[in-house]
């Protein structure tokens, strides 16, 4: 019914079935993860109204597992990406997998998937930093920068009345600065790749 992948590793297809409708993948050496895919295979839908939620467990000091809940997957959203790797040392919440009698060792962490209603899976709040942005790096360095050289730019600004007249000096307008960032900011949203043309 699901599958689970690691970039670098074999896909998981053989989840461990720990109770009806909880289901386990183990990630061995998980400190060396950053990423973590889960799907389902496309054999056995979820039934109607019903979703999966999908929780994150690593060992503590203790050896206890600590689970923390990382999003869900649906029939209308069949595979979803979580970013595990600063989860590894933050607080556990609320799980289904609490009276579960499954054994974990040191290092090898897990993937829980918990067959719920979707009404219930709307209602739980998924760890903040799980989320992969949807958005790549370029685009974020990129608007990262516009931002600061607007900003910038801006700082310098000042009414025509306190300019003082230097004529070895150039002045931009405000307004023009204000529009090349507004249309540089459409194109990108548009496509990330336009400057290449």
């Amino acid at each position: 019914m699901f599958g689970c992948l690691v970039a670098g590793r074999l896909v998981q297809t053989a989840a461990q079935q720990v109770a009806e409708d909880k289901f386990v993948f183990d990630l061995p050496d998980y400190e060396s993860i950053n990423h973590v895919v889960v799907f389902m295979l496309g054999t056995i839908p979820f039934p109607e109204g019903m979703g999966g939620s999908v929780y994150f467990s690593y060992p503590d000091s203790n050896g206890m597992p600590v689970w923390q809940l990382l999003g869900f997957v649906t029939n209308g959203k069949p595979s979803a990406i979580f970013k595990i790797s600063g989860l590894k040392s933050g607080e556990g919440s609320q799980h289904p997998f609490g009276a579960m009698n499954i054994v974990q060792t040191p290092s090898v962490a897990q993937i829980g998937i918990s067959v719920e209603l979707l009404d219930s899976l709307a209602q739980q709040t998924p760890v903040g930093n799980a989320a992969v942005s949807s958005v790549d790096s370029f685009t974020q360095f990129t608007q990262k920068m516009l931002d600061n050289f607007y900003n910038f730019a801006s700082s310098f600004a000042v009414s025509q009345a306190q300019m003082t007249p230097s004529p070895s000096e150039m002045f931009i307008p405000a307004n023009v600065v204000l529009k090349w960032y507004e249309n540089f900011q459409r194109r990108l949203a548009q496509n990330p790749l336009f400057w290449k043309t």
